[in-house]
């Protein structure tokens, strides 16, 4: 087996970054709460471009319904919880790694773990726990890439001085204790962000409504699809990757939709439009869910 070297690792990194870019990104740490899906393509895609610190965590474990679409997810790896399996596998791609991998406690460990992060990637689907990292993140000044709730890949940038998503959609945790958000709380936060995915891009084409509808109502799990993970994940780091190396340019904290399909972006509609369509919306998504 050929020793491991890093600079023959990343030495096709070279125009597209420079050799100081590529010491930044080897000295650069990246939290990313959730390695599953997309949290797990970021890091996946972090790994590879040669990122040398990491903070992940999960709670989870890995499934047989996880293979379709988590990169990390293996034969050998179901049963394992997902950040301990993660971890093992990134260091078998780069074995200088710095890991640092947690559980369920990492929400409490957020006031240490900021100060040392170059940027946060966005991996947890958990409505609580979610609101605490955006609300921790803008108290520590530090910048979170996130993605919809979308079957189209999407990324938003959310910078220290940026609107939570909470505030910008009109979530009902606004103001309120992480720990007092309750399942009631995290389904109308959904609906939330369902209905500006169904206003703001061309999603409903693209999925089975009717199962869409089974999920709204919480009859069937969220339907997840291996290309449009892996899109949004890399999409994820790519933005990161912009943010390490203070580079101009990149997405905001509205984001963008990528639609392979149509192969173009959609961007968020102006305030009129989307309060027209969002009418629209409104009304279908009853009417779906009646």
């Amino acid at each position: 087996m050929t020793d491991f070297a890093y600079a023959e690792m990343t030495t096709r990194n070279r125009g597209f970054v420079t050799e100081t870019e590529q010491e930044k990104l080897r000295a650069a740490t990246v939290f990313i709460p959730g390695v599953g899906g997309m949290g797990g393509a970021a890091f996946m895609a972090l790994v590879r471009a040669g990122v040398g610190r990491f903070i992940i965590a999960d709670i989870d474990v890995f499934e047989v319904s996880n293979l379709n679409r988590q990169l990390f997810s293996r034969a050998d790896t179901i049963g394992r919880p997902k950040v301990e399996a993660a971890r093992d596998l990134a260091l078998e791609i780069n074995p200088e790694l710095v890991i640092e991998a947690l559980g369920g406690e990492w929400t409490d460990a957020l006031d240490r773990i900021l100060p040392t992060a170059a940027v946060v990637i966005n991996g947890t689907d958990d409505a609580a726990a979610g609101a605490e990292l955006y609300r921790k993140a803008r108290t520590h000044g530090r910048t979170l890439i996130d993605a919809y709730a979308s079957p189209l890949p999407s990324v938003t940038v959310v910078r220290p001085h940026d609107p939570r998503i909470e505030e910008r959609l009109g979530y009902p945790t606004c103001g309120v204790d992480w720990r007092a958000i309750d399942r009631d709380m995290a389904v109308e936060c959904l609906m939330r962000e369902i209905e500006y995915v169904l206003t703001h891009s061309s999603s409903h084409k693209y999925v089975d409504l009717d199962v869409a509808a089974e999920v709204a109502a919480g009859k069937r799990s969220r339907f997840s699809f291996s290309t449009m993970v892996t899109e949004a994940g890399t999409m994820m780091a790519e933005e990161a990757i912009r943010v390490i190396l203070a580079r101009p340019g990149g997405t905001d904290c509205r984001g963008y939709f990528f639609n392979p399909h149509a192969v173009k972006i959609e961007r968020p509609l102006p305030v009129p439009v989307a309060a027209m369509k969002g009418w629209l919306v409104r009304r279908f998504m009853k009417k779906l869910m009646g």
